[in-house]
C-alpha cells in the first residue's frame, strides 16, 4: 500500500536566503556539516540561527545505511586540519554549544577516535567557554577507541541507536547491543558525561519495541534522548511506512520521561542535534 502524501505538519519551507550568511562562512572555512550532507530540514532555521553541527573526517562513508543521505564511497584522506577549521567555525560563529559528529570511518584504525579527541581539545584551546557534543560511530566497538574520546572530556557524547532492533537491516554493519554497550561504557570512564541517544520513528516501528529500546537505553544510563520522524531523503532510500503525529511524540516523551531520562526532545522535526543546546540547559534548570 502507498504511503498518503504527507500530513499538514509535516509541510515545512526550507528558506536557503535566510541561511546564506552561516553558508558562506563554513564555505569559507572549508568544513562539512551533516545538516547539509544529510538534506537536514531544519537547515535554513538553524542556519539562519547561526547554529550548525559539523561533520568530521570527511564527506564520504564507509557505511551504506538506507535511510541516510550521506555520500556512500571511497573517503578521502582525513584532513588532519579539520580539527583547527571547527574551532574557527565556533569561535566566527559565536556558538555557546558545539555540536561536533562525523561519517563512519571503518578504513581507519581507530574509526576517527582520534580525531574527535583532537577537535574537542582545539575547540578547548579557542573558546574554553563552550560546552562540547560530540555525536559518535561505533567505531566498530573498540573500547580503547571510545576512552580516547571520553578523555577528552566533551559535556556530552551521544551515540544513536537510531531505530528498534527488529529494523536492524537498514544498519549494514551496526549492531544494536553493540551500540548499547558502548553508552553503558562512556559512564564506566567517566560519570560526568552526558551520554544521548536517538530514534527515528515511521520505519515500522511498533510502539510495544519502541519503548523497549527506551527501556534499555535507561539500563545503560543515557541520560538524553531525541526522537522524530524518519523523511525519506530520496526514491532510493527506505520507504517511510507511516507518519507519525504530533501527539504521538508528546506521548512518547511523556512516556520517556516516566522511565527516567533527564531531557527529551520529540517532535516531527527533531534530529539528534536539534535544540542541542536545549539538554544541558534544562538539565541545569531542573
Amino acid at each position: 500500500m502507498q504511503l498518503a502524501r504527507r500530513p499538514a505538519w509535516l509541510k515545512k519551507r526550507i528558506d536557503f536566503d535566510k541561511s546564506r550568511s552561516t553558508s558562506a562562512l563554513l564555505n569559507k572555512i572549508g568544513i562539512h556539516t551533516v545538516c547539509k550532507e544529510a538534506k537536514c530540514p531544519n537547515i535554513s532555521e538553524c542556519f539562519k540561527n547561526h547554529h550548525a553541527t559539523f561533520l568530521i573526517l570527511g564527506q564520504y562513508c564507509t557505511r551504506r545505511c538506507t535511510f541516510c543521505n550521506v555520500e556512500k564511497q571511497i573517503p578521502q584522506p582525513v584532513d588532519t586540519k579539520e580539527p583547527h577549521k571547527v574551532a574557527e567555525a565556533v569561535q566566527k560563529m559565536g556558538l555557546k554549544h558545539a555540536v561536533i559528529t562525523s561519517v563512519t570511518r571503518d578504513d581507519l584504525p581507530d574509526g576517527g577516535a582520534s580525531l574527535f579527541a583532537q577537535t574537542v581539545g582545539m575547540v578547548r584551546q579557542l573558546q574554553p567557554a563552550v560546552s562540547i557534543e560530540l555525536l559518535i560511530p561505533d567505531f566498530k566497538g573498540d573500547l580503547k577507541a571510545l576512552a580516547s574520546v571520553a578523555e577528552s572530556a566533551p559535556d556530552i557524547i551521544g551515540h544513536n541507536i537510531e531505530t528498534v532492533p527488529r529494523l536492524y537491516n537498514l544498519r549494514p554493519g551496526a549492531n544494536y547491543a553493540r551500540s548499547l554497550h558502548m553508552l553503558k561504557y562512556i559512564k564506566k570512564l567517566n560519570r560526568d558525561i552526558y551520554t544521548k541517544s536517538a530514534l527515528m520513528l515511521g520505519l515500522g516501528e511498533k510502539e510495544k519495541e519502541v519503548l523497549e529500546a527506551l527501556e534499555d537505553l535507561i539500563n545503560v544510563g543515557c541520560d538524553f534522548l531525541a526522537l522524530g520522524q524518519y523523511l525519506r531523503p530520496s526514491l532510493k532510500h527506505a520507504e517511510v511506512v507511516e507518519y507519525i503525529p504530533p501527539e504521538e511524540f508528546d506521548r512518547y516523551k511523556a512516556l520517556g520521561g516516566q522511565l527516567g531520562f533527564k531531557h527529551i526532545e520529540a517532535g516531527p522535526y527533531v534530529r539528534s542535534s536539534y535544540m542541542a543546546a536545549q539538554y544541558l540547559r534544562q538539565n541545569e534548570q531542573a
